[in-house]
């Protein structure tokens, strides 16, 4: 199917696979070319089920793989901020919490800092590496095997550590949302971890960009039923968010305003 499109839409397709997602007005002046040639060009690539249309630009279509780690940081860069600086403010001082994997996860951490008196318990090394320098935060790490494409850590050892604790909150991100309340995900070693990590933790927060609900993912890790509170952007459309009050999810919004 790619035999079928241009020199300039190859390009355009691997800089969205380098970068993860993209804007018209961004790929316009990469391209040296209008904003009206490239709606054209993403047109054509919508109609050969190349890439997903989202709002302004386009994502690579949806694989049996998730995207890079480096793209995912990118990818609604300002929204998972904003998401974490929320839900930071969620948790309180003299607590314990899971944080699992993900790039919006990571970005909750880094707003932990001035936080009191808490543990932090993760399988994901990027988090320790923020969190562990803190004298104001217990940092404990679960064993397993370290996932070489993001520093997540799986496997029947780090579903075993996690089955040790009981912790106040679980923070937890996700691959994609399904319109029927599935949260869905990539790998079934992570999954399986993010299960027993839901299992364990007395409030479960789940923290998502509103662009997960235009993605698929094939591993089913549990449903809004699994879910206290989910914090996402204002993407969220009508349905999701009826959705989420037949779950009696507690959803909070960042504001586009905010971000």
């Amino acid at each position: 199917m790619e035999n079928d499109i241009s020199t300039r839409q190859r390009v355009i397709m691997d800089y969205i696979r380098e970068q993860g997602s993209v804007q018209v007005d961004q790929l316009a002046d990469h391209l040296e070319v209008t904003p009206q040639t490239i709606r054209r060009d993403l047109n054509q690539l919508y109609d050969l089920e190349l890439v997903q249309r989202v709002r302004g630009g386009a994502v690579i279509k949806n694989t049996v793989e998730n995207l890079g780690y480096g793209a995912r940081k990118t990818l609604m860069a300002d929204e998972k901020t904003e998401i974490a600086r929320i839900t930071a403010g969620i948790i309180s001082n003299n607590s314990s919490l899971y944080i699992n994997l993900g790039t919006t996860t990571e970005r909750v951490a880094e707003f932990l800092t001035g936080h009191s008196s808490i543990l932090v318990i993760t399988n994901n090394i990027n988090v320790a590496s923020i969190l562990w320098p803190l004298r104001n935060i217990e940092v404990m790490i679960a064993g397993g095997m370290i996932r070489q494409s993001d520093g997540g850590i799986v496997g029947p050892a780090t579903e075993e550590f996690i089955n040790r604790f009981k912790p106040d909150y679980a923070v937890i991100g996700c691959s994609a949302l399904d319109y029927s309340g599935e949260i869905l995900d990539y790998d079934l070693r992570e999954v399986r971890v993010t299960q027993a990590i839901i299992r364990q933790a007395r409030t479960v927060i789940l923290v998502t960009d509103s662009m997960k609900l235009e993605r698929s993912a094939p591993v089913k890790v549990g449903t809004l039923s699994d879910i206290d509170i989910m914090v996402t952007d204002d993407g969220i459309s009508a349905e999701f968010f009826d959705l989420c009050q037949q779950h009696t999810v507690d959803l909070k919004i960042a504001q586009s305003a905010a971000i």
